[in-house]
């Protein structure tokens, strides 16, 4: 993978497929602590002990379609965040969601950019209309700068008669998203 919007990306597909109605993400950079923290909830089917450890080995994959048997988000995730003084945890709880943590030092050098943040959210969202995201960008420094979306409270106003692919509301989204990265600084990384 090419940057951590990818990460995100395969993450969230994982959360689809552990029949999700509801997927947190959250990205924090703490400056002054040289980390950057990428968390990621679900609400889906979970996962016991022993499947957790498989997760986290590339020879293992849950998805049955698939020719070849691996499974290489998980355990590249693991791995770049380790590799960057880091480090990554997965908590589940069978039919109550899963949730990942991967920390890496901020300024380390082969940290990963963040990548298209902006198209890596539109995507998940037009793609997954029945599943609601709560997106939650924080940048600490001298002061904090924050940003939160929340695809239920813009269903609500909504209604049942437009839906979020409209060009509208993508439009809506384009420009809420490319604002909430340049106010939390998440642009540059």
């Amino acid at each position: 993978m090419q940057d951590l919007s990818l990460h995100i990306l395969d993450i969230v597909e994982n959360s689809v497929q552990a029949h999700s109605t509801l997927i947190e993400i959250k990205i924090m950079i703490d400056t002054k602590k040289d980390i950057l923290t990428i968390k990621l909830k679900d609400n889906g089917i979970g996962m016991d002990k022993q499947t957790i450890k498989k997760a986290q080995n590339p020879f293992y994959t849950s998805k049955t379609e698939r020719k070849k048997k691996v499974g290489l988000g998980i355990p590249l995730f693991k791995q770049n965040a380790e590799h960057c003084n880091g480090s990554f945890r997965i908590e589940s709880t069978k039919n109550k969601g899963t949730e990942i943590t991967a920390v890496f030092q901020y300024s380390h050098i082969d940290r990963m950019p963040l990548g298209n943040l902006k198209d890596t959210f539109i995507n998940c969202i037009i793609a997954h209309p029945n599943i609601d995201f709560n997106i939650k960008l924080v940048h600490k420094n001298d002061k904090i700068q924050s940003f939160d979306l929340s695809t239920k409270e813009i269903k609500q106003i909504l209604g049942n008669e437009i839906p979020l692919s409209h060009p509208d509301v993508y439009e809506f989204l384009n420009e809420n998203l490319n604002e909430g990265i340049k106010k939390t600084h998440m642009e540059e990384l």
